[in-house]
């Protein structure tokens, strides 16, 4: 419907998989729903514009999870080939949320479980879970915690404001000891175990321009947009390198480089 800008967007994820190419990051593509996987959204339509939230790692466990709005719920297919291809031959277990339940009169969408990738960041054993009440729920994260818990994760919840989509728009990982936060966003704070890191504040309207969701690729190389070149510049004060690429189209979708990937595999 816009050519131009589809054109655009098209090359903001091109750009994105040269510049992790260049630092030896293997990119696997997930393929487009097919016009029967469309179909199947009903009135509710579909969505395919970001690969973090259907499915993501934990350790050695891939989990496909489930997304909260109905034009989101079939995201997942159009990377279970690549997950069924490199998961199942692997060591790794591979599991899903259980399917969420249909809505009921008067209900919005439904009572889940929910379980988004963007609101899980994982540090070692400790796995933070943001709860809005737009993505995740309490049944979502409650199934995780139970489910990690006998390979000794912790699942900590970070209760956020109603108007955040996910945990990665309200803080983000850079390496051990470092964190960009929108205070706004997370009232209470870091969980307890970064609350020593040191923090890059950023604000509501940066947050929720896509500031917090930029992309470590190592412990000292990040990927953000020019936008936040305050933030970039706070990072290289810092030792980090600052890979800048324009994300305007993808940020105008509600997400930016962390949403538009999904570590399948981690490799020092």
């Amino acid at each position: 419907m816009f050519p131009r800008e589809q054109a655009a967007w098209e090359a903001e994820r091109e750009n994105l998989a040269a510049v992790l190419g260049r630092y030896g990051v293997e990119v696997l593509r997930p393929r487009l729903l097919t016009e029967v996987e469309k179909a199947a959204g009903g009135s509710s339509g579909y969505a395919n514009f970001f690969v973090r939230d259907p499915w993501f790692t934990v350790g050695a466990h891939v989990i496909e999870g489930g997304l909260q709005f109905p034009h989101r719920r079939h995201e997942v297919l159009t990377s279970r080939e690549l997950l069924v291809e490199r998961v199942m031959p692997s060591a790794a277990a591979y599991v899903a949320l259980p399917s969420p339940a249909v809505p009921q009169a008067g209900e919005k969408n439904g009572a889940g479980p929910f379980l988004e990738g963007g609101d899980v960041l994982v540090l070692d054993k400790h796995v933070f879970v943001g709860e809005s009440g737009m993505a995740t729920n309490p049944a979502g994260r409650e199934w995780l915690a139970k489910y990690l818990r006998p390979h000794g994760f912790t699942v900590t919840v970070l209760p956020m404001p109603p108007h955040v989509l996910h945990l990665d728009c309200a803080f983000g990982l850079v390496r051990e000891g470092l964190l960009i936060t929108c205070p706004d966003r997370l009232p209470a704070g870091p969980p307890a175990p970064l609350r020593d890191w040191e923090q890059i504040e950023v604000t509501e309207d940066e947050a929720a321009a896509m500031a917090t969701n930029g992309l470590p690729i190592d412990s000292s190389t990040y990927i953000t947009d020019p936008e936040f070149e305050r933030v970039g510049k706070a990072l290289q004060a810092r030792g980090i390198t600052v890979e800048y690429l324009y994300f305007t189209v993808s940020r105008s979708f509600g997400g930016a480089f962390r949403c538009s990937t999904q570590p399948l595999l981690r490799v020092n």
